[in-house]
């Protein structure tokens, strides 16, 4: 015997908001360095408002991941953006209560020797989704179009052979039928201050501060340049690019969910309804006398 169950709210389109949303209508910047004045006019998310929301685009979530499975739908999820833009902690709330062989996270470190030998693209693509999985990456190839030239990883010539063949790179991931969507997540100058200063005094923090991120730092127009080449060369229509401002990262991650809800053709499943089985009786069991160790409880 089965049952329809409750069938999840569909997401909401671009731009619609829940009724939990705030009212305020937000100021629609003319670019993307002018995203902070966009963010000034609205005061910052409540709490409660946040996490009512997160619960029901998480429920959304869960529901996208059962369709993923089912239909065998291959989903690749692009995370750039300025250095403490919030890329991680997006892909956390995405993650937090989704099942991780179906959600993989992917945030490779710096290549080997090895990997420094290869096509460029060859250690990102043994991490491409097959059927039934969705893969987010934090940080992509997109390096060798930010860190890479601007660091000095890399040399322009290389750089700029990559933007001239990732369109149709990736023109032949979507074609072999991965879902691809790409992400750029921007701050303002004043905003990654705070951050990286939270980072600087807060122990529980300290570990997201890396030597790179302090001489990235005073690179901000550098990083503006590169990324404004970037979004020139690779927003294609079958591999656009989507920025996000995540001056305010719980308006951020609730934008960035409900558009990713979108861009997916997820359709709520039928499931058979679960009843917990009749526990068995202890019969001769007896507890033995054993020398546990048990855990001091200091809460």
């Amino acid at each position: 015997m089965s049952k329809k169950s409750k069938k999840p709210k569909k997401a909401k389109k671009d731009g619609e908001r829940s009724e939990a949303s705030p009212r305020s209508v937000p100021i629609a910047p003319s670019g993307i360095d002018e995203l902070d004045a966009a963010s000034a006019a609205r005061p910052k998310m409540k709490t409660k408002v946040y996490e009512a929301e997160m619960r029901r685009l998480q429920g959304e979530l869960v529901a996208m991941q059962q369709w993923v499975t089912r239909s065998g739908a291959k989903v690749m999820v692009v995370f750039e953006g300025r250095d403490t833009a919030g890329k991680g902690g997006t892909i956390r709330r995405i993650t937090e209560r989704t099942n991780p062989r179906v959600f993989r996270h992917v945030a490779l470190p710096a290549p080997t020797e090895r990997e420094k030998s290869q096509m460029y693209l060859q250690r990102y693509m043994r991490h491409f989704p097959a059927a039934g999985e969705v893969v987010i990456f934090d940080r992509s190839w997109y390096n060798r179009a930010g860190v890479e030239p601007v660091m000095g990883f890399c040399t322009p010539e290389q750089s700029e052979r990559f933007l001239s063949l990732v369109p149709e790179t990736e023109r032949a991931i979507v074609d072999s039928g991965i879902i691809l969507i790409k992400y750029w997540l921007e701050v303002s100058p004043d905003e990654q201050t705070r951050r990286l200063k939270s980072r600087i005094d807060d122990p529980r923090k300290t570990w997201k501060l890396s030597g790179m991120d302090l001489k990235s730092y005073g690179r901000w127009y550098d990083y503006s340049r590169a990324r404004d080449a970037m979004l020139a060369a690779t927003d294609t229509s079958w591999a656009p690019w989507f920025i996000a401002n995540n001056e305010d990262k719980k308006r951020g991650r609730l934008n960035i969910i409900s558009h990713l809800l979108s861009r997916i053709p997820y359709e709520a499943l039928e499931l058979p309804e679960v009843k917990l089985p009749k526990r068995q009786a202890a019969g001769d069991y007896v507890e033995p006398n054993l020398p546990l160790h048990f855990i001091p409880e200091r809460f």
